[in-house]
């Protein structure tokens, strides 16, 4: 089928389309990230944005739903340059097409993406309108011109889970995956009389030693997978609980996740993080990042196209090392607004100078703007979850 992709300025990509026969609205924008397609998609941090993927071939790996980052793909629309029609690996359940047309979401192949990044990044990231239905070029410009766009809307609502519940209390999708490898691996299985496909192991999880109230603004399970890998037992709350009623949980810490949309939208997380500051440690990531710095009294921005990606430079400069990360977000927060008495910046991103890390300097709080759990991306910082633990164990109170 025939589909569209248009700009609020005008620019319009005409494509073959795939997954479902529908139109959405939402903000245009790209992500450099070589694989991890399935991980993009489902990431709750997508949600009002059609996502271009820069790298050319996207879907020869197929979809499984033990790789997915929610209960459902987020995006708005996809957009590719050249949709794989074979899908080869022993995990895949289901191709790219299949999968978003089982969740209502068009796609669009045949784009020149490298041209649509190169206009994003010269113009910024912008409204636009997809659609797998026939439609006119100008009908089609003046729909993404009509929608509300991002900025002012709290996208957090449509994706943080409405109850309350404690993450995999007995740890059966937590532990690491992996495969063992080397001749005595199959001299092991020949021994045993095993054949066919190696299914693989996980590691051991360690034994919980510290509650943690997360606060879901559109977690990412690869977050809370990471959190049991060191011990912690997760609570997972909705969005719009209030501080109070996070401490009934009796928490050791207290972590603020991803989510989509514009921080400044947020006004009941910066209350609710505020009033948080002092009573347990705190960490946060991405949006979490960006509303502690609002609780902090400070300010967020805009970015021109922002930092959707798995090779994302940034310096920590307490250390002067440099992390290669995976970051997704349109925001960040504003250096100059935060008070140098009470918040110290420990990161910056090498490519524009943007706020990375921050750390406040009485309290045991700190935060990135990246994706530190990666899914996809490198493991540079995964070390945070572990700084976090330590901050939780300097500062825990006895029951």
């Amino acid at each position: 089928m025939d589909a569209v992709l248009a700009l609020e300025d005008g620019l319009v990509f005409r494509g073959r389309g795939f997954g479902a026969k529908a139109s959405a609205c939402g903000e245009s924008v790209f992500n450099t990230s070589m694989t991890g397609y399935q991980e993009i998609l489902t990431d709750p941090s997508y949600k009002g944005q059609i996502v271009a993927m820069t790298y050319p071939e996207i879907g020869n790996y197929g979809i499984n739903t033990l790789d997915v980052e929610s209960w459902r793909p987020h995006v708005a629309g996809f957009v590719v340059r050249q949709l794989s029609p074979i899908v080869s690996n022993w995990r895949a359940e289901l191709s790219v097409e299949d999968y978003l047309k089982k969740h209502g979401i068009p796609g669009i192949e045949g784009v020149d993406t490298r041209m649509l990044t190169k206009h994003l990044r010269t113009r910024g990231a912008m409204k636009a309108f997809i659609s797998t239905e026939p439609l006119s070029d100008d009908d089609a410009v003046k729909r993404a011109q009509q929608w509300k766009g991002i900025v002012g809307v709290d996208y957090v609502v449509e994706v943080t889970h409405k109850e309350a519940f404690q993450w995999e209390k007995h740890g059966q999708w937590s532990a690491n995956w992996d495969i063992p490898r080397g001749p005595t691996v199959d001299e092991s299985r020949a021994a045993k009389g095993e054949t066919g496909r190696y299914q693989g192991d996980f590691d051991p999880l360690p034994p919980i030693t510290h509650r943690i109230v997360a606060y879901d603004f559109g977690i990412k399970y690869n977050i809370l997978r990471r959190l049991r890998q060191r011990g912690f037992d997760i609570h997972v709350v909705p969005a719009t609980t209030t501080a109070k009623d996070a401490m009934a949980h009796k928490p050791d810490g207290v972590f603020l996740s991803n989510g989509p949309g514009d921080p400044e939208a947020l006004p009941y997380a910066h209350s609710a993080v505020r009033d948080l500051l002092g009573e347990v440690p705190i960490f946060g990531i991405c949006l979490g990042h960006q509303i502690l710095g609002h609780a902090f009294g400070g300010r967020t921005f805009k970015l021109k196209f922002g930092h959707r990606g798995a090779n994302q430079p940034v310096k920590d400069l307490p250390s002067g090392k440099v992390l290669i990360t995976s970051q997704n977000h349109g925001f960040a927060v504003d250096a100059d607004s935060l008070n140098p008495d009470d918040v110290e910046i420990t990161q910056l991103n090498l490519n524009d100078q943007t706020v990375e890390g921050m750390r406040h300097k009485k309290l045991p709080v700190f935060s990135v703007q990246y994706h530190p759990e990666a899914s996809p991306g490198p493991h540079d910082a995964g070390f945070l979850f572990d700084e976090f633990k330590r901050l939780i164990e300097q500062h825990q109170r006895p029951d």
